[in-house]
């Protein structure tokens, strides 16, 4: 990867760790998670017309994104609601990469070196060592971990079909806005449905955090995107999930910032 590349790479992970933090801090899901894939639909909305309109090749990768998305968001709006957030994140980013590396050999044709290879599996490892550490003497949430590992499962299925998708599109910005123009119709639609009339009292609170955390997710991953059609999946995915680091080490600034965990 060049310099131009890793630098994208790792300003979309802080994004997406301070766009984490700031879902968490909304204590109903349903209206954290409305508002941001809301807000990204609205965005995508928006940047439609100013954008190239993918290729033909790309659309059955953008439907296919599109459903894993939702169920992704559906599975991180159950982490969230029954395990820690300092443990349910980075098992859920941890085990990704490594599932990116086995699809993208079959998929994409991509195989890591020696030395990447060495690098994903230390950067999974540690990923994951960060969530068995927040169990040390707590009886584990088998419920948590299974949520947490179904959705690395997604991450790792959406991160693949995206990186061919956007390969074909022709148009990063394009991919990304038409991407979150189609996903982000779903919850929201939910949403409404279940509120009815309530539905602005609902989320008139939170619309402030809610529809930052949409402007973040939607920038960290148009850099992801972008990133994909210069350099091989894998290593992408690996160095993405340093956010977690951003999120979940310690005192860390994204969390704590956004008062989401108390400290240790």
């Amino acid at each position: 990867m060049t310099p131009l590349v890793v630098t994208a790479v790792l300003l979309a992970a802080v994004t997406h760790a301070s766009w984490n933090a700031l879902a968490h801090r909304i204590p109903d899901k349903l209206v954290g998670f409305a508002l941001i894939s809301g807000g990204g639909m609205l965005l995508g909305l928006a940047a439609v017309p100013f954008t190239a309109f993918p290729a033909a090749g790309a659309w059955p990768y953008l439907i296919a994104s599109a459903v894993i998305h939702i169920a992704y968001y559906a599975l991180l709006m159950t982490s969230f609601r029954l395990g820690d957030f300092g443990q349910a994140y980075p098992l859920a980013r941890g085990t990704a990469p490594l599932v990116v590396t086995l699809l993208a050999a079959v998929f994409a044709h991509e195989v890591p070196d020696r030395w990447a290879a060495t690098g994903i599996a230390v950067s999974c490892a540690g990923l994951t060592g960060v969530a068995l550490w927040g169990l040390r003497g707590h009886r584990p949430n088998w419920a948590a971990i299974g949520a947490a590992l179904a959705t690395g499962l997604t991450i790792a299925a959406y991160t693949v079909v995206d990186g061919l998708g956007v390969r074909a599109s022709g148009s990063s910005l394009g991919y990304i806005a038409w991407l979150m123009a189609v996903q982000g119709t779903v919850i929201p639609a939910y949403a409404l449905y279940r509120w009815r009339r309530e539905t602005a009292t609902v989320l008139r609170p939170f619309a402030a955090v809610g529809l930052l955390g949409a402007a973040l997710s939607v920038a960290a991953y148009a850099l992801v995107l972008w990133a994909q059609t210069r350099a091989e999946l894998a290593p992408i995915a690996a160095l993405r999930e340093s956010s977690v680091k951003s999120c979940s080490c310690g005192n860390n600034f994204a969390v704590q910032g956004a008062g989401v965990l108390n400290p240790g």
